[in-house]
């Protein structure tokens, strides 16, 4: 077997409502209308996708008592990136509007390969917004290059 790309993010949530409104009002993901038969019955859900799939995230809603996501070191995820565009510009709409809605955003990083600003979810989980460096060889010397801060 080999895996040929990344299909799909599963979430659980707090609040579907509010994940949604921060995925798709903040983020700009177009939110998809699950099957009125679906196999998830009364549990709220919400479907997001880009275009390049039939969904990329599912959000599903486990209430306000959940857990919360660990802090500092722990096993699992640590976070998701998704390209947000071509340019430092579009980087910059990106921080500008996070700023704008109130999102909390925890790093900005140079991996000389991608420059990458670092917020957090409604409820804690880490995404990394990154546009890929244009003209950078993607060796592996540069995609373990030291990180750098970044200045936007």
């Amino acid at each position: 077997m080999q895996v040929k790309e990344l299909g799909h993010i599963v979430l659980y949530v707090s609040d579907v409502d509010r994940s949604a409104r921060f995925y798709g009002d903040v983020l700009g993901w177009q939110r998809l209308e699950p099957p009125e038969n679906t196999t998830f019955g009364r549990i709220p859900v919400a479907l997001f996708s880009s275009g390049r799939t039939h969904h990329e995230l599912l959000l599903i809603e486990v209430g306000p008592d959940a857990e919360p996501v660990p802090r500092r070191r722990h096993l699992g995820l640590y976070h998701f990136g998704l390209k947000v565009g071509d340019t430092d510009d579009e980087l910059r709409e990106a921080r500008a509007r996070c700023l704008d809605q109130g999102v909390r955003i925890v790093g900005m990083s140079d991996h000389t390969v991608t420059h990458s600003l670092y917020i957090e979810d409604p409820d804690g989980n880490e995404i990394e917004l990154y546009i890929d460096v244009p003209g950078v060889d993607w060796t592996l010397t540069n995609v373990m290059s030291p990180i750098k801060a970044l200045a936007l």
